[in-house]
């Protein structure tokens, strides 16, 4: 079993803008403190080696300007790396490109504050959908992650289809797309807009029928 409730409790959601060369863009941005040294949490989550324990493999040259390729998803070109504090690197799938930025924060009692900000532009999926459409995702990604630094563990089957399909896995899903909506809303979206595109995120993620 685990704990979803904490873990959806422990993660900090919202919704802003950023500027790109190409003009505004909408960034969905996650964050979430673990009890590890920021180099074990620069080690988690920019080695090929560790990357697959707690997320998905991944294959290419992991440093600036390199290109890389995680299994069955997105791939890209790393632009910016600064150890062991951020990356920058673009987030290219389904014939579109946007970008991600993973900054490392140490805290106080040798703590680390991971905050990943997912940037795109508005098309229809994101009018469709919301942040909840890449937001449970990362959901999903700091989940493992906390999992791994916690324990040790590799985490990904633990994860995986058999868990997804769980009661356990639609209630985390669900209550992470309310956790989008409430960011949805403070960000100033009208609530009936962010309720139907966090519904519509929930039935994709659950199999449900709105």
């Amino acid at each position: 079993m685990i704990e979803v409730t904490g873990q959806i409790n422990d993660v900090r959601r919202r919704v802003g803008e950023r500027e790109m060369e190409a003009g505004t863009a909408r960034a969905v941005v996650i964050s979430q403190t673990y009890a590890a040294p920021v180099e074990d949490v620069w080690d988690a989550v920019t080695s090929p080696e560790r990357i697959p324990r707690w997320f998905l493999p991944v294959s290419g040259d992991l440093r600036a300007g390199g290109r890389y390729q995680l299994e069955g998803n997105a791939g890209g070109t790393v632009e910016r790396c600064d150890p062991p504090k951020s990356f920058f690197a673009t987030w290219e799938f389904a014939g579109q490109t946007s970008w991600i930025e993973v900054r490392l924060t140490p805290e106080e009692g040798g703590r680390t504050r991971f905050e990943l900000e997912h940037i795109t532009h508005v098309d229809d999926h994101w009018e469709q959908f919301g942040p909840g459409a890449v937001g449970v995702g990362w959901d999903m990604g700091l989940l493992g992650l906390s999992l791994h630094l916690s324990t040790g563990k590799d985490v990904p089957a633990d994860l995986g289809p058999e868990w997804q399909a769980s009661d356990e896995a639609r209630a985390f899903m669900t209550g992470c797309a309310e956790g989008w909506y409430a960011a949805d809303a403070a960000s100033g979206t009208p609530q009936a807009e962010a309720r139907a595109r966090t519904d519509r995120t929930i039935a994709a993620y659950t199999g449900s029928v709105e």
